[in-house]
């Protein structure tokens, strides 16, 4: 079931934010996860930046391995799993919050001069925060937004959704539930895939511990059409 991989070169995105780039590629679906075990340190769930990179925020026990490792170490990978995002419309915004760029990294990176125009809309806690890494050069417009106000505009990528969300016809999310909840409501559930998040452990809709009502996340997820989600989120 697993797929050995060593690591090929890590560097810093942000604050407790690193890239991994592996030794193999995976072909996926933008908004897909796999899961990744250490020896030792057990195995979690991460959305996929691109076909060959990994973007983790150092968290807890596992991330503080993963970050302890160098070139030429090896991580044992299953998937990729779940249901990504679906290709719609023309101009669309992708609403990230905190670390939940990479899935959106890899559906700009990927559907790159398919949409007429992109949007990122970010946000995180304050600029150290921001893992934008080279996003830039796959859409066509970038707006930070930052709670302290030191980058970009003062307040949540949501403030800036709500102003503009005429200029879109599909919104691509995610982030906290917090966020993602705010977006739903900005778009009355419509014209919306967010990526859900929940306690993963088998990753392929076994266990059950990652329920959302009547949805498994990672079986039915992690990406929802907003009106899977009316009543639930």
């Amino acid at each position: 079931m697993y797929r050995v991989v060593e690591l090929k070169e890590t560097w810093e995105v942000a604050r407790d934010v690193r890239a991994f780039r592996l030794s193999g590629e995976f072909d996926f679906t933008p908004g897909q996860f796999v899961m990744v075990w250490l020896p030792g340190a057990g195995e979690k769930p991460f959305s996929l930046a691109w076909r060959d990179m990994l973007v983790v925020k150092r968290v807890g026990p596992f991330t503080s391995r993963l970050f302890g490792l160098e070139e030429g170490d090896r991580l044992w990978i299953r998937g990729p799993y779940g249901r990504g995002f679906e290709l719609r419309g023309d101009r669309p915004a992708l609403v990230a919050g905190g670390i939940g760029i990479p899935p959106l990294y890899a559906l700009a990176r990927q559907y790159k001069g398919i949409f007429k125009e992109v949007t990122l809309i970010y946000g995180a806690r304050s600029k150290d925060e921001l893992a934008l890494m080279d996003i830039e050069n796959y859409v066509d417009e970038v707006i930070i937004t930052t709670d302290d106000g030191s980058a970009g505009v003062k307040g949540f990528p949501t403030d800036v959704l709500a102003e503009r969300k005429d200029d879109f016809d599909q919104v691509y999310a995610c982030g906290p539930e917090p966020m993602l909840r705010a977006v739903l409501r900005v778009m009355d559930y419509r014209n919306v895939q967010v990526s859900a998040e929940r306690y993963m452990k088998c990753g392929i809709g076994v266990c059950g511990s990652c329920n959302l009502g009547k949805y498994l996340v990672c079986r039915d997820g992690p990406v929802f059409d907003g009106l899977q989600l009316r009543g639930l989120l």
